[in-house]
Formats: structure tokens, sequence, C-alpha cells
């Protein structure tokens, strides 16, 4: 695949998955804030309004305001900016699940970013599954897609297709 076209997968998908998150939340907002929640297949699905200023499973939550700004928003903002430029850099050598899989990180990423920045560090969760006691905390679409791409890349990570291979055809014995 040619570095323009993957670079336009890439693109293609960011836009998508934060699309698709800000859509979620919006309706969220809309249907979900101020119910109670919504049960689907016997309890298993739970939709749940909530506000999230920590990170993952509300850690950090009681952190100061000032510190959370910078902890929460402005590091993983410079991390995930870094994380851009060694994709677009590298794109040549990856294949595409790799370039999916850090496309949805990214995306997931910046997804929440532009919650904690645009709604002074509130974060819109909604999701929760689980059987029984055993539940998962709540959780967006955002939130999804940093899941999926880190276990992605773990699935890709030595794809084959990012290993430079020797062109052995001019070498004589």
């Amino acid at each position: 695949m040619k570095k323009w076209t993957k670079i336009i997968l890439f693109c293609t998908c960011c836009l998508a998955f934060i699309s698709c998150d800000r859509l979620t939340k919006d309706l969220a907002k809309e249907h979900l804030k101020d119910k109670p929640a919504i049960s689907y297949l016997n309890n298993t699905v739970r939709l749940q309004y909530v506000e999230n200023t920590g990170a993952a499973l509300s850690l950090g939550d009681d952190l100061p305001k000032t510190a959370s700004f910078w902890l929460l928003s402005i590091l993983p903002l410079v991390i995930l900016l870094g994380v851009l430029v060694y994709t677009l850099k590298n794109m040549q050598q990856m294949g595409a699940m790799k370039i999916f899989s850090i496309a949805m990180i990214f995306s997931g990423g910046i997804g929440n970013i532009i919650d904690r920045i645009l709604f002074d560090r509130h974060v819109t969760d909604f999701m929760n599954i689980g059987f029984g006691n055993i539940r998962t905390g709540i959780f967006n679409v955002a939130d999804i897609c940093v899941s999926a791409g880190v276990i992605g890349l773990f699935i890709f990570f030595n794809d084959k297709k990012d290993k430079p291979t020797l062109d052995t055809s001019n070498i004589t014995a």
C-alpha cells in the first residue's frame, strides 16, 4: 500500500472514530442525563449517564483542577501528538492493521481530551457491561477505541509487513 493511501486510511479512521464518539456522547447527554439507567439483555448491558473528571475508573478524580488539567489533558495530548508524528514518519513500514490500531488509540485519546477541554474536565461515560455483581466500570466509545487499539497493537506488533525484507535477487554465488 502506498504511503498516501495509508495516510488517508489513518485520517479517515480517526475522523470516523472521533465522530462516532462525539455522536454517542451527545446522544447519551440527550437521552440518559438525569434519567434512571436503561438495562438490556437481563441487565448485561446497562446504559447510564455519568460525568467522569478522572482517568479510567475515576482514578485521579480528586486531583486539584490545575493538576488534573495538566496530567489528564495536556500530558496525554503531548503523548498523542508524539504518537501521531511517529506514525506519520514510520507509516511506510507499517501494515494496515497496525495503522488501524494506532488510529483507534489516537482517536479514543483525542475523543476524551476533547471532553476534558470543552467541558471542564468532565468526560461523558454511559456504558456498563456485566453479569450479576461483576461489572465493568462505566465507559464510552473513546474508551472502547483505546482498548481495542491496544489489543490490535499486541496482535499486530510483529506483523511481517512491518519488517523490511532483504532483496536477494541481485546476489550471485
